[in-house]
């Protein structure tokens, strides 16, 4: 089969592998007939992830069609369409058994092998441990596009941003970013009643995306004079907002985030941060102020999917640039440059 191939930083290739085949008898393949690219593959791509060696199909998200099972597998049979899960869960382990398979001890100590620890999604087919706790049936009636994000960056919206933030109904919300993982926050927590949404970003197209497409209620550039006042007079208390979303990775966007949650707020980091952070504790102690961050555990999206299914949310228009899996060095610099191509996800199919 072909596959994207990590050779070590900035060296990849679409080239012959061999087929995965059935090692456990918990396994699934899946034959992938669409999957994406994440900015973690890039973050790999650039060696910060020193785990992911030479030789290493790329890719922990996709949707796909069941080609073989393990003797074990029995929620799952050839010819069905399933969502895969970027957490592999063993479904035994303390954590799995708690709801947080993120941190699975099934493989490696983490949910997160595929495109990781093992090979992963960019590539026609795909060998998926302990498959009945791994993937998600897909509903009838509901497309590849509908449902590809479902894989990660809506579930980590979601549950780092929305459910971490404690979104309740009234609540003003700040999302700082407006990137792929923040627009899912939007959308997701549209589900929870806010009051007001409020997108934070230097990019103009990003900024208009997240009104049009993904339920942010305002939108304010962080790049002009005075943003943080703009932002704070937007929201019901001039103290802040409820909850606010970091959505970058960067400290100026989590030491931004301090200074616009108001006492009793939360503070939900989403970003992955590969430096430190000021954390001015000696003024948010006294502020009563939640803050919180981890990694998807990818539970809600069974949820997720239904409420797409029933119309109450549309997250296709993440998709900007469409390509076929044999175009997959070509969608890699599209998404590595998504500023310049105004792309917030590439969707490529077989």
């Amino acid at each position: 089969m072909k596959a994207l191939v990590f050779h070590g930083p900035g060296q990849k290739a679409w080239e012959d592998v061999a087929d995965p085949v059935i090692q456990d008898q918990t396994d699934i393949i899946v034959k992938i007939d669409t999957t994406t690219i994440c900015g973690t593959d890039l973050h790999i791509m650039k060696g910060d992830v020193p785990e992911v060696t030479d030789g290493r199909i790329l890719g922990h998200e996709g949707v796909g069609t069941v080609s073989a099972v393990g003797d074990a597998v029995t929620k799952f049979k050839v010819g069905d369409r399933v969502v895969i899960n970027c957490i592999s869960s063993c479904g035994t382990c303390v954590y799995c058994k708690a709801g947080h398979p993120g941190h699975c001890l099934g493989v490696g100590g983490i949910g997160w092998i595929l495109g990781h620890l093992i090979d992963g999604t960019q590539a026609e087919y795909v060998r998926i441990p302990f498959g009945d706790t791994s993937l998600h049936a897909m509903p009838e009636g509901l497309t590849d596009d509908d449902v590809i994000f479902m894989s990660d960056i809506i579930p980590t919206g979601y549950e780092m941003g929305v459910l971490f933030g404690a979104v309740k109904p009234g609540d003003d919300i700040v999302v700082i970013g407006a990137g792929p993982v923040g627009l899912a926050a939007m959308v997701t927590a549209k589900l929870h009643g806010p009051r007001r949404i409020i997108a934070v970003d230097l990019d103009d197209f990003r900024l208009e995306e997240a009104v049009k497409n993904f339920g942010a209620t305002h939108a304010v550039n962080s790049g002009k004079e005075g943003w943080m006042d703009e932002v704070r007079a937007l929201c019901k208390s001039s103290d802040g907002a409820d909850v606010v979303m970091e959505a970058v990775g960067i400290p100026v966007t989590l030491e931004s985030a301090f200074q616009l949650v108001r006492p009793t707020g939360h503070v939900a980091n989403i970003g992955v941060h590969g430096k430190p952070v000021t954390l001015p504790i000696e003024t948010l102690w006294i502020a009563n102020i939640s803050i919180s961050m981890g990694l998807v555990d990818g539970v809600s999206a069974p949820m997720l999917i239904d409420q797409i299914a029933a119309g109450h949310i549309n997250v296709k228009a993440l998709g900007t640039h469409h390509f076929k899996l044999d175009q997959m060095i070509e969608a890699y610099d599209v998404f590595g440059n998504a500023a310049a191509n105004k792309a917030l996800k590439v969707v490529i199919s077989a």
